[in-house]
């Protein structure tokens, strides 16, 4: 006899009247993002960081865990649109607020480097390029219909694509904040990349003339839509937040620039 496949790491996908019950309390998950917590509370004091950062951190952690744990895991089982959803919610809102708290200063506080409290960090003019380039490639690469089908299938992929793209997101939205508006050329270039990439794929996703994803065939229909309006839903869900991120990056870059500018005018009055 043949065994059946192992279920998805979510679990099987829901109907509509037993959603609010399905929550992921996955304790490995749970004690991971308590510990982080606790890491950061720690370590964010050592760092001299804000309080009004840690909230940020906090708060980002808090949509991160809860993208994670609540019944919207269970739901992007069940349909396309609810998986990019998570996806967005996760690097469009989560990972900007994470990298506002300046968890990698923390972290240089907690391990007791002598510049971790400064708040200074030199950032290469290409940085904003390069993480905008590895979250591009996760993107593109997550939502090939190949690789988004193993995740249905391995729980190891299945975290490779959620640690990916977060990472990524976390990468580049760190190298913004952390560029202050010093290479506006990069900060442009990144920004425009990331909207460009994103609303690229989204548009391809959306316009497709048939279902691309093999795992959303049958499981789409007891929420009122066929695999090709779930999947039209998915596109136009990551189309959206391609212009967000967009005016996002050149609005640090510019807040970054007028702080800069004042600081300098100040300078001459305190000699």
């Amino acid at each position: 006899m043949a065994l059946l496949p192992p279920p998805p790491y979510c679990g099987l996908p829901p109907v509509p009247d037993q959603l609010w019950s399905r929550w992921n309390l996955d304790p490995v998950l749970i004690a991971i993002a308590v510990g982080v917590l606790a890491l950061y509370a720690v370590a964010a004091p050592r760092a001299t960081i804000p309080s009004s950062r840690r909230l940020s951190f906090y708060v980002g952690c808090a949509i991160t865990t809860a993208a994670l744990v609540s019944p919207l895991c269970p739901l992007s089982v069940a349909l396309f649109g609810a998986r990019v959803g998570q996806h967005m919610l996760l690097a469009v809102v989560a990972a900007p607020l994470v990298a506002l708290g300046r968890p990698l200063q923390a972290v240089a506080a907690w391990l007791g480097r002598p510049d971790s409290s400064s708040g200074a960090r030199r950032v290469h003019p290409t940085a904003p390029l390069w993480a905008a380039t590895a979250f591009a490639v996760a993107l593109w690469g997550w939502h090939a219909p190949g690789l988004y089908e193993a995740t249905f299938h391995s729980d190891w992929v299945y975290w490779a694509m959620h640690v990916s793209l977060f990472g990524a997101a976390l990468w580049l939205w760190s190298a913004l904040i952390a560029d202050s508006g010093r290479h506006l050329a990069a900060t442009v270039a990144a920004t425009a990349l990331t909207s460009v990439q994103m609303g690229v794929l989204g548009a391809l996703i959306t316009f497709a003339p048939q279902p691309l994803y093999r795992a959303h065939l049958l499981t789409t229909w007891a929420w009122g839509l066929s695999p090709l309006e779930d999947q039209q839903l998915g596109g136009a869900i990551m189309w959206a937040p391609s212009g967000i991120i967009f005016v996002g990056g050149l609005a640090l870059a510019f807040i970054a620039m007028m702080r800069r500018a004042g600081t300098t005018l100040r300078a001459p009055a305190a000699i």
